[in-house]
């Protein structure tokens, strides 16, 4: 800015010092001052927000030692993390951040919870930022119960582990291997007293990811862990320290979630109070057997361009299939419909089978679920 040139000397020349000492000023906030201020929550159940919808919370539920946890624009990092807990028992906390409801603390701008079946698809992406000296894992985790609710334990927690540094486990016991989004995963099942947890452990570090929620949900309706008409109240994604912690970082977060769609079932998949059945007939030698399963539609819907999904278990591989497309060979598989059976009529059944190899004791899957609801196992 220049004084204008009408003005007297004595009066041009003080407004130039006073511009001068404004600007001076201007550039010494500017340098010292943040663009904008970081939040740090200290209390035990504290929360802010950010990116102006999903909630950072420091949850430091195993413990009394102090943790701090400090959000930025899009995520949060850990800043204190003091004390640890025994390995083999729970962690001492879950910084987190979150869409959705948790203990009636619901994001802004949330459609969650949301029907399962309403759901056509839930992108997200996640970031980590991970240390070496502390016992932890990175988990992103999503919640599912049958009622719409907002508060308190949901039924089924499952759990993706990114990451998991020192001797820690998932709750329960290996199950299998999966694929599931493209990566192949170790799989846990198990029960922590008051919820079912389904585990999916990376084999190595996983540093960022895009994938859709429903792909895991897919996999625990698959499994009898829910159902079709249960609801999704929350995604999270942080970490369950152990030991230390400071400096474990979430780089940035995004969880949409799509409804108003077809859901997982598919637009003419079984949901609601739609059901079915399926038959399981083996014949078993050393190390070798055949499968010849039948699906019955037993709602009142046509079921059209019909999935089978089912998990095989460990040791179990398929080597050739009959009247249907499989894949992948082992773990979480999925059974789809030919172009000549692709349709089962109320009260109707299609049939496909295949031949595949096992070591150790052979055993039948858990359960199967058809467009995403679980069935009946006749």
């Amino acid at each position: 800015m220049r004084p204008p040139p009408h003005l007297p000397r004595t009066a041009r020349t003080a407004l130039a010092a006073f511009v001068t000492a404004l600007a001076t000023l201007a550039a010494l906030f500017t340098a010292t001052a943040p663009a904008q201020a970081d939040t740090t929550v200290c209390e035990q159940y504290g929360s802010s927000v950010v990116q102006g919808r999903y909630v950072v919370q420091n949850n430091r539920w195993g413990t009394s030692q102090p943790q701090c946890v400090t959000t930025t624009d899009t995520g949060f990092r850990v800043t204190r993390a003091d004390g640890s807990v025994p390995t083999n028992g729970a962690p001492k906390s879950y910084p987190s951040i979150f869409n959705g409801c948790h203990y009636t603390n619901c994001s802004p701008g949330t459609n969650l919870p949301a029907q399962l079946s309403g759901i056509s698809g839930a992108p997200s992406s996640i970031s980590y930022g991970y240390v070496g000296d502390a016992v932890y894992n990175a988990s992103y985790d999503i919640w599912l119960d049958p009622t719409p609710r907002t508060d308190g334990v949901n039924r089924t927690e499952i759990m993706i582990w990114f990451n998991k540094v020192g001797p820690v486990q998932p709750i329960g016991s290996a199950v299998g291997t999966a694929t599931v989004g493209g990566r192949s995963w170790q799989v846990w099942s198990g029960h922590n007293g008051t919820n079912d947890v389904l585990s999916f452990v990376a084999p190595s570090a996983i540093a960022s990811w895009s994938f859709d929620v429903m792909d895991f949900v897919r996999q625990a309706v698959s499994r009898g862990l829910a159902q079709n008409n249960w609801y999704l109240t929350s995604v999270q994604a942080g970490f369950e320290p152990w030991q230390n912690g400071t400096g474990l970082t979430v780089n940035s977060f995004s969880s949409t979630v799509e409804t108003g769609g077809s859901g997982p079932g598919g637009p003419s998949g079984p949901g609601g109070g739609a059901a079915c059945a399926v038959s399981y007939a083996t014949t078993v030698w050393q190390g070798g057997f055949t499968a010849n399963v039948t699906v019955t539609n037993t709602g009142s819907a046509p079921v059209d361009n019909w999935r089978l999904a089912f998990t095989l278990p460990s040791g179990q591989s398929v080597t050739s299939v009959w009247n249907a497309s499989l894949s992948p060979s082992s773990g979480s598989v999925t059974a789809s419909a030919l172009a000549h059976n692709a349709s089962i009529s109320p009260g109707g059944s299609q049939s496909f089978g295949f031949q595949g190899g096992y070591g150790g004791t052979f055993s039948a899957p858990a359960g199967f679920s058809l467009n995403g609801t679980a069935c009946t196992r006749t």
